[in-house]
């Protein structure tokens, strides 16, 4: 603990008021990010992320540090994927680290398997596949220390998806079907892991499925776009950021199924949604769409679509720029 030039503590005391106050507005700032993109939320987060850290040096009850340090881990780990959402990688690592450490404080193996699922799947984007899965089976062994059924679905998921791109078609599929069982458990769930519900699980089945049909075999592609088609209809506008991604693998599919005109329809669809949020992780979820209609028969939808990716990605880097 900070003290004054005397030894003594700060002169302010941490009070149940101050951690509900806390918890209020990380839920406030979760629920921005998930409608707008963590563009529109990511500064103010940091600016109080930094206040906030000042409550670990003032006089803290004991009865208020495990508390007090739960709370504090769950901002940083909201600041951390709100950075990584803003294109802000290294800063999201810091942050991430700090959600560790504090989680780790306060005992919360539900948390700290939040935390480890978020930093894998930074690592996910960045195509650092390995990074991604030591993250995930550090998630995976908190999430069952936190007997957390759904905590574990959620991990296990991800990492079929991480197989899937290492295109590795055994293992994603063993890891999918343990997701889909852990996720039919009923069980005592972790706060953090309630976001995830059934039209979730479809659309991480269909991306999981899409990826494959992409690294493996085009037929996974015909299993995917039900689950996707499924997961995209439901999101509502409180969930834009998901639904936009969503909407990226579901145009995978159909260009996997030499399909450009439906391709085209729901990429630029996709776009359209991405254009309204703050998040640049559509630009790195295009890739492999743009890939696969660039490698196919030339159509004029395809170029269509591709022309409008390209200029996605340039206004996309303006807003990053500016």
């Amino acid at each position: 603990m900070i003290t004054t030039v005397r030894g003594e503590p700060l002169p302010f005391q941490v009070e149940v008021s101050d951690l509900e106050a806390l918890e209020a507005t990380t839920r406030a700032f979760r629920a921005l990010d998930y409608r707008c993109g963590g563009g529109v939320c990511f500064a103010p987060l940091a600016a109080l992320g930094s206040w906030t850290l000042l409550l670990r040096k003032g006089t803290v009850p004991p009865r208020l540090r495990r508390r007090l340090c739960r709370e504090l881990a769950d901002l940083h780990n909201l600041l951390a994927w709100t950075e990584f959402d803003s294109g802000h990688h290294e800063s999201a690592l810091r942050s991430f680290d700090v959600a560790v450490e504090l989680a780790t404080e306060a005992g919360d193996h539900d948390l700290l398997a939040n935390v480890r699922y978020r930093r894998g799947r930074l690592h996910l984007h960045l195509g650092a596949v390995d990074a991604a899965l030591a993250e995930f089976g550090q998630g995976q062994i908190a999430a069952l220390r936190g007997h957390s059924a759904l905590a574990q679905a959620i991990l296990s998921v991800n990492q079929a998806w991480a197989w899937a791109m290492r295109a590795d078609e055994s293992a994603a599929l063993r890891h999918l079907g343990q997701a889909t069982e852990e996720f039919a458990t009923d069980a005592e769930t972790a706060p953090w892991a309630r976001f995830f519900d059934a039209n979730d699980l479809s659309a991480m089945i269909g991306t999981v499925r899409a990826e494959l049909a992409y690294t493996v075999n085009p037929i996974h592609a015909v299993r995917a776009i039900p689950f996707l088609d499924e997961a995209v209809a439901a999101y509502g506008p409180e969930m834009g950021r998901s639904r936009s991604l969503t909407q990226i693998m579901l145009a995978l599919g159909h260009a996997i199924r030499r399909d450009p005109a439906e391709a085209a329809r729901v990429g630029t669809e996709a776009i359209d949604a991405a254009q309204e949020i703050q998040s640049v992780r559509a630009k790195g979820r295009l890739r492999s769409l743009e890939a696969v209609v660039r490698s196919g028969p030339p159509s004029r939808e395809g170029r269509e679509l591709l022309a409008r990716i390209a200029e996605f990605r340039a206004e996309a880097w303006e807003r990053s720029a500016g």
